[in-house]
């Protein structure tokens, strides 16, 4: 791919406002002029790129950047052609137009170090892999400002960590539900995060987890599509839409059965990484997380059904017991943004899980 790429002075406000033909857009008149100085580039489209989607050109002009942070520009009113903001990411080039792109500087993070003891599985002073246990969350929201991983890795790594995504923050490349267990990869600058952001984008970073699901599923082995967006009923959940929402695939295979199929231990691998996906997911199947009542039925109300009134007062006892979705991620497999190697982990399951699956069987 070509591009042509020309740097921009600094003309006085006026100048530049003529320059631009912006003379309709006050929130684009009204950016500082130091903001506009800095990070500022323009980029004109050759007969090579015509036609491309806006975002991959630019992330093309912009390899620094991921295709999700370009996307983010976008939406964020940075980016112009002629003078005029556009937004539209699947927007196609044509010949000889010029778009600019304005990236904000870094905002400093409010989040506050706090050190607490982390299941390190490796590092190096580009990223490190993590066994994130149940019940810790990932990153700061409202009712949970503290106690987090991203305060823990804020902690562990200090200074190392620099600005991705616009904030300066923990390069957390993918994310994992408070209550679900296991491996994750964490950035520990823009190049580790922009590398393996690209591997989560393109189905090429590798994750594996294992459930504990209710019922034995039917086919034993297959794959679950749907798009996932916010569930129209109920705003606090995700759920198979049918008109927007993004594209989801799980592939999943029967490990084991327990209790005369009432239960199962489940193999899931995604090749998309929706919130919340395996657990919608496997509950489109018929096999709702054991532990998960927002997307299946409480463990309260399943026993009451005639298929488990028979079951054992101990596997009652620890179904009921049991406060979190049943699921691991169990296997991790990206390249090493710096090496270029394919990197393995594997993690098992939890203590929670291996009493849970001795019960039942």
């Amino acid at each position: 791919m070509s591009y042509r790429r020309r740097a921009v002075s600094t003309p006085d406000n006026l100048l530049y406002i003529l320059w631009l033909g912006i003379d309709s857009s006050l929130r684009w008149n009204d950016r500082k002029d130091e903001k506009m100085n800095k990070n500022q580039h323009i980029f004109t489209v050759s007969e090579a790129d015509t036609g491309q989607r806006l975002d991959k050109f630019l992330t093309a002009c912009l390899p620094s950047l991921s295709r999700a942070r370009i996307q983010a520009l976008l939406e964020q009113e940075c980016v112009t052609v002629g003078g005029k903001i556009t937004a539209d990411a699947s927007a196609k080039t044509k010949i000889n137009q010029q778009y600019q792109v304005i990236i904000p500087e870094t905002k400093p993070s409010h989040i506050l170090p706090q050190a607490m003891d982390m299941d390190i599985v490796f590092e190096d002073k580009h990223l490190l892999v993590i066994n994130k246990p149940a019940g810790l969350t990932v990153h700061p929201a409202v009712g949970n400002h503290d106690n987090t991983l991203v305060n823990a890795l804020l902690a562990h790594c200090g200074d190392s960590l620099s600005g991705i995504g616009g904030v300066a923050r923990p390069g957390i490349v993918h994310r994992l539900d408070k209550d679900t267990s296991g491996l994750m990869v964490v950035a520990k600058h823009d190049t580790a995060h922009h590398f393996l952001a690209a591997q989560l984008a393109d189905h090429t970073l590798g994750r594996t987890y294992n459930a504990i699901v209710w019922g034995a599923p039917n086919p034993v082995t297959g794959t679950i599509t749907g798009n996932i967006g916010r569930s129209p009923t109920n705003r606090q959940k995700m759920a198979i839409v049918k008109t927007g929402g993004k594209p989801a695939i799980t592939h999943y295979s029967t490990l084991s059965t327990q209790h005369s199929a009432l239960f199962a231990l489940v193999e899931c691998k995604l090749e998309t990484g929706r919130t919340h996906q395996i657990r919608v997911h496997l509950t489109k199947l018929g096999n709702p997380l054991v532990g998960d009542p927002a997307y299946g039925q409480t463990t309260a109300s399943r026993l009451k059904q005639n298929i488990y009134k028979n079951l054992p007062d101990e596997i009652r006892s620890h179904l009921s017991e049991f406060k979190r979705q049943a699921l691991h991620a169990v296997k991790l497999r990206f390249i090493h943004p710096h090496t270029k190697k394919e990197m393995k982990f594997t993690s098992e399951l939890p203590e929670d899980m291996q009493d849970l699956l001795g019960v039942l069987k």
